[in-house]
């Protein structure tokens, strides 16, 4: 008797325990994702991020299919601070989008630098990663190295994508995207505080697209880039010297976007709105 009291005593203890170590990771768990979300702060709202990108969509002239539009926006850490569309539902874009967008707003967050730091203090977009990642090329294999999280990307109710409440935010979804329309973000001070993904048109359109988004959100103060105008622009081949090794196939002939992405450092140039 003594023995079996002995040994209940002892698995309530330990499941006791138990209880306490998976709470106490619950607990920590929760107080990350508070800090994690908390960093969001200086990006744009689900809301105003929407809108922007609606207007950018609607106005056209973006050199490529017209198509309604998925956008990413992730704060330093990757993590994922609001997803839209700009549809009437999530169905009136390519569904693939979704994902996509958040790959390249993870990318050029995650292959961008501040202004400041050693070596290039500046920013790639995911266009001008195009050329290195081709087999032979000095990045080949860098689309594979840090793989979007299947789980984050692909949970909770697919009512709610697109929505304030989608399942990628607060989710660091990671991946990589070596194309067209992915842009680091810095404020007006020339702070970098995230990267904005779009997706769901042809790559050079969604670089336009996203170029227009950040410009009217504010958020380019971009303090270097590898292209000819000093920015992070999409190059178009043939290029010479530094160029040549960022550069990204035209799109045409679909919409005839070469003109328009080279005239953005015009149009739309890089800096503090005033």
């Amino acid at each position: 008797m003594t023995t079996r009291l002995f040994t209940v005593l002892f698995m309530r203890a330990a499941l006791a325990g138990s209880l306490t170590v998976c709470f106490g990771f619950a607990a920590a768990g929760t107080a990350t994702g508070a800090d994690n979300s908390s960093s969001c702060a200086a990006l744009p709202s689900h809301t105003q991020f929407r809108s922007v990108l609606q207007t950018v969509v609607t106005l056209g002239g973006n050199g490529g299919l017209g198509n309604d539009m998925w956008g990413t926006v992730v704060n330093r850490d990757g993590v994922v601070c609001a997803v839209v569309f700009t549809g009437a539902d999530r169905g009136s874009q390519w569904l693939g989008s979704r994902v996509i967008s958040a790959q390249k707003a993870n990318t050029a967050n995650a292959f961008s630098r501040p202004k400041g730091v050693i070596g290039f203090d500046g920013a790639l977009s995911t266009a001008n990663l195009f050329a290195a990642v081709q087999p032979g090329g000095s990045l080949f294999g860098l689309q594979h190295s840090n793989p979007v999280d299947a789980e984050a990307a692909y949970q909770g109710n697919a009512a709610n994508f697109g929505q304030p409440n989608d399942p990628l935010v607060g989710e660091k979804v990671g991946g990589v995207n070596v194309f067209g329309g992915g842009l680091a973000l810095y404020n007006p001070a020339g702070d970098f505080i995230g990267g904005l993904g779009v997706s769901g048109d042809t790559s050079c359109a969604d670089l336009i697209i996203a170029w227009k988004v950040r410009n009217k959100l504010n958020l380019d103060n971009v303090p270097k880039g590898v292209s000819s105008t000093g920015d992070d622009n999409i190059i178009f081949p043939p290029a010479a010297g530094l160029q040549a090794a960022f550069t990204h196939p035209d799109c045409a002939p679909v919409g005839a976007p070469k003109p328009i992405a080279e005239a953005l450092p015009k149009t739309h140039p890089v800096g503090p709105n005033p």
